[in-house]
């Protein structure tokens, strides 16, 4: 799986083209110092990421779009595409549903009325003030715009959130619901649903997982959470303080996440969320197609988690997370980027390029404990920054390190020499590369790779890799390791420990 090419590749994700704007992406091409943008053969634009959002264009017009990557010497590649904007649908305002925008008013029937009332292809918008709610759930060909100014916040009031059943860590169980939801249909899916614009939704998760834990019928809900929607997008809002994970997608195909930021440790101005746990950024669980760019991430734990399923439950639904591309998104707090722990339905073709992680403890981590079965595969984590110099968090079964690959992930205590028999909860780790990174952390590894002795990790690569940690680099059971301009140092004990490694 090649992602740096010669190819742009240009593509627009049928989800990002609403009424007025498109996003577009592109491959990575060797070599170039700049990507131009064309509409209609105008320039309109021109950056260095693999990214670029159209605006202000007209509702059902065709157009077509060009891009070129260019080096100091001219053209490298270019690509083309035509596309056609949705037609500009009727737009209502919940204000004229009795909706109140005071920080008091509870307000969730008349949105969740005004959310009823849309027409197919239709906007719901919120606007300027603090609109207090409960649950609300979305149903298909339906946007939600929140306009510059706007909050929506969880009522802190645990009868304004029933109990539902969701995947929650892997597994279908009682949960109470989310700040926002998708509606159940007769035939369990649903289509095109957009959350877009400039406002804020807040979870007010610090008052509701108390009152949650407390009661105990159910696990803490989300912020939002969408289940079985084909065609989601997520443009410019902020979604913080959630009671646990904070985007929760499941069993969603065809996602765009565009410049949407997400805070579940600190709020914007890094004012600390008191009782948050488990408070993942993003979680994509059993999903396929999804792009996220441009995206900000501030987790208390990871930022974004890559999920599909626990155990056996897991791998008899059986649907995988793949073709999933994170490119151009900086991260400020939390975990990285990890596949796993629940990963029983299989995590394959994923791809984390061009990000920034700030006092984030890793970049990437690949983590399964015996018994989830299944096959993590074709992950690559390319052109990354990272310096971590938070005490914080130290190495634990939780956190191995900057860079880390942990098949006893959650085991205090673990063998990596005796095997064990292998079943069906026997994981498969295989075909990982760490390409053109610098990592710097403070505490915990610079590279940790365990494999289980029953089942070694299988082609690890790490090429053009500067890594400096508390301790440096350890490696057991790997079967094909790669190691192409490694340079790992330690601040304590030796950089290298090997055990059961064969090279590649």
């Amino acid at each position: 799986m090649r992602y740096e090419d010669e190819q742009l590749k240009l593509f627009c994700p049928e989800e990002t083209r609403t009424a007025d704007s498109a996003a577009v992406l592109w491959n990575k091409v060797k070599g170039a110092r700049q990507y131009r943008v064309f509409l209609d053969g105008a320039e309109v634009g021109r950056t260095e990421h693999m990214d670029f959002t159209l605006r202000g264009l007209k509702s059902g017009r065709g157009y077509e779009i060009e891009a070129a990557a260019e080096d100091e010497n001219g053209r490298l590649s270019q690509d083309m595409l035509h596309i056609t904007l949705q037609e500009k649908g009727e737009e209502l305002t919940i204000t004229s549903f009795g909706a109140v925008g005071d920080g008091r008013t509870v307000n969730t029937s008349f949105i969740q009325k005004a959310i009823d009332a849309c027409p197919a292809g239709g906007t719901v918008r919120i606007p300027a003030g603090t609109f207090v709610t409960g649950a609300l759930f979305l149903k298909s060909d339906m946007a939600l715009f929140l306009e510059e100014g706007s909050r929506l916040l969880g009522s802190g009031c645990l009868e304004d959130f029933p109990l539902k059943k969701y995947r929650f860590e892997g597994l279908e169980t009682m949960c109470y619901a989310s700040l926002i939801n998708t509606k159940e249909t007769e035939n369990g899916r649903l289509h095109n649903i957009r959350i877009m614009g400039k406002g804020c939704v807040d979870a007010n998760g610090s008052i509701l997982r108390r009152q949650e834990l407390a009661e105990g019928k159910g696990k803490p809900g989300r912020a939002v959470c969408l289940r079985n929607v084909d065609g989601v997008y997520l443009e410019g809002i902020t979604v913080r303080q959630s009671p646990a994970w904070c985007v929760h997608l499941i069993y969603c195909s065809h996602v765009s996440l565009n410049g949407v930021s997400i805070f579940t440790k600190f709020d914007e101005n890094g004012r600390r969320y008191e009782g948050i746990a488990n408070g993942d950024g993003l979680d994509p669980d059993s999903c396929s197609y999804v792009n996220v760019f441009g995206c900000t991430i501030g987790s208390q734990d990871d930022c974004i988690a890559v999920k599909s399923g626990r155990n056996e439950e897991g791998r008899l639904v059986g649907i995988a997370s793949e073709h999933i591309r994170v490119t151009n998104c900086t991260f400020t707090s939390g975990f990285g980027v990890a596949m796993g722990s629940e990963m029983s339905g299989g995590v394959r073709d994923c791809l984390v390029q061009d990000c920034v992680f700030s006092d984030v403890y890793s970049i990437g981590s690949i983590k399964t404990p015996r018994g989830r079965g299944s096959v993590v595969e074709n992950i690559v984590y390319e052109n990354l920054r990272h310096q971590n110099l938070s005490h914080e968090h130290q190495d634990c079964k939780w956190f191995r390190g900057a860079i880390y690959v942990d098949e006893f992930y959650s085991h205090d205590t673990f063998d990596t020499e005796h095997p064990e028999p292998v079943d069906e909860g026997t994981s498969v780790i295989r075909n990982i590369l760490f390409k053109n990174i610098s990592v710097e952390t403070v505490t915990g590894n610079a590279v940790y790779l365990a494999g289980l002795p029953e089942m070694p990790l299988e082609n690890i690569c790490l090429e053009n890799v500067t890594a400096k940690g508390r301790y440096g680099m350890k490696a057991a059971n790997i079967k094909g390791l790669c190691m192409k301009n490694v340079t790992v140092t330690a601040q304590e004990g030796e950089p290298y420990e090997y055990h059961r490694v064969e090279p590649e």
